[in-house]
């Protein structure tokens, strides 16, 4: 199985030109930087210890940057190599204030284009984040006595399934691991039977707290915001946006001056969104610095990378996308770190414990319709705000979860 998949991964590498021009055209791929994942580097190593870190995309990353921001304090530590698969994920590392913190994209996994990186890095250990697995580079680190590391780990049973179909390879591959920490037990128990040696189940990262989010939104946001009932749909997919948008109409025949926010997943969908939305006549504001907001905008629509955060700080009603589609939903404690009652569709199979917890301490909701959604948004209207006592009660959680991480693969 090996073989096939280096044959058919030295395809994609054959392919890749045409495939990051693709990208590039759909603003998927950064135009300045792409030219790394196919081995090229465009920043210097410094001398001393190099900890690697990867992540696919811009959940993965900010789920250890707590992590990385112990690691900084350590002056054992020179340099921190993060990759990931994204361009919105290089933003998340670019806007954080880290001095021994670099970012590169991940490259290709092809046997040499792998061995090429980890001679120019040359680190001394390794971490995987989540359920990034990459074979031919988990096979050299094994070779070059890196110690490889899997944290946060998340297998969900349609991953595990897939994986099982070739039990032998998977087994050589997670057998590699010195250690997988896992976020929930059902991922502990997908990982010992697919030949993880040693697995920890210490909790999700999370539910962490970065020590850099002191940003707030500018003062004539936070104004609008606070004098008007507001709420917001975030990280929504394709379909999802209007959806939100139609409840929007509804809910302004019982609040004549009701906001609603609206932060795509993916920002290179703005302009095909700003238009379905207009055609509902809905007055929409594009997210712009400099620009004046009209007291009369319905849709807040946010068009950069990175300020989720600053609106789960403000805004506490939150509609959380990628749950009315087939995705998996998205994860939902960043939200609720920050007080946020969460409104999710059906579909979360991504992060069902999460949400089992959370629907228990009733921080989170599903919703199966648009009735649904706007019934329990004119509740969240009239109801009492908690957020202290729940924002008090999940740190908590996070910093026991992210010192305990930090003791296992710190050793």
């Amino acid at each position: 199985m090996f073989f096939i998949y280096k044959i058919l991964i030295n395809l994609v590498f054959f392919f890749s030109p045409i495939i990051i021009i693709f990208r590039i055209f759909k603003g998927k791929e950064d135009t300045l930087r792409f030219k790394e994942k196919i081995g090229f580097f465009s920043k210097k190593r410094n001398k001393g210890k190099l900890i690697w870190f990867h992540g696919a995309s811009v959940g993965e990353i900010q789920s250890i940057i707590p992590l990385i921001e112990k690691f900084e304090k350590n002056k054992e530590i020179k340099q921190i190599l993060i990759t990931s698969n994204t361009v919105s994920s290089s933003f998340i590392i670019k806007n954080l204030k880290l001095k021994k913190t670099i970012h590169q994209f991940f490259p290709v996994d092809c046997n040499f284009i792998s061995e090429k990186f980890l001679n120019y890095w040359k680190p001394s250990k390794a971490f995987f984040i989540d359920s990034e697995i990459w074979p031919n580079t988990i096979n050299n680190l094994y070779k070059k006595n890196i110690p490889i590391f899997l944290l946060n780990g998340r297998i969900t049973k349609k991953s595990f399934n897939r994986w099982k179909i070739f039990s032998y390879f998977a087994r050589s591959i997670f057998g590699k691991f010195n250690l997988c920490l896992s976020s929930n037990t059902e991922t502990k128990k997908y990982l010992r039977k697919l030949g993880a040696k040693k697995i920890k189940l210490i909790g999700n990262l999370k539910f962490s707290q970065s020590e850099n989010e002191k940003t707030n939104l500018n003062k004539d946001l936070i104004n609008l915001i606070n004098s008007r009932k507001t709420w917001c749909a975030s990280s929504t997919h394709y379909n999802e946006e209007e959806f939100c948008a139609k409840a929007h109409v509804r809910l302004k025949k019982r609040f004549k001056s009701i906001l609603t926010i609206i932060i795509p997943r993916h920002i290179n969908r703005i302009n095909s969104i700003k238009s379905d939305l207009r055609n509902l006549n809905l007055k929409v504001h594009l997210d712009e610095p400099k620009t004046k907001i009209s007291p009369n905008t319905d849709i807040y629509l946010v068009n950069s990378y990175g300020k989720t955060k600053l609106f789960y700080k403000t805004c506490k009603n939150i509609f959380l996308g990628g749950s009315l589609i087939k995705h998996g939903g998205q994860n939902p404690l960043e939200a609720t770190r920050y007080g946020c009652k969460v409104l999710h569709g059906p579909n979360v199979s991504n992060f069902r414990e999460i949400y089992k917890f959370l629907n228990k301490k009733n921080l989170s909701k599903k919703i199966n319709n648009q009735d649904q959604l706007i019934n329990y948004i004119i509740k969240y209207f009239n109801s009492k705000n908690n957020s202290k006592k729940i924002i008090k009660n999940l740190r908590l959680i996070g910093v026991d979860i992210l010192n305990k991480t930090y003791k296992e693969i710190n050793k």
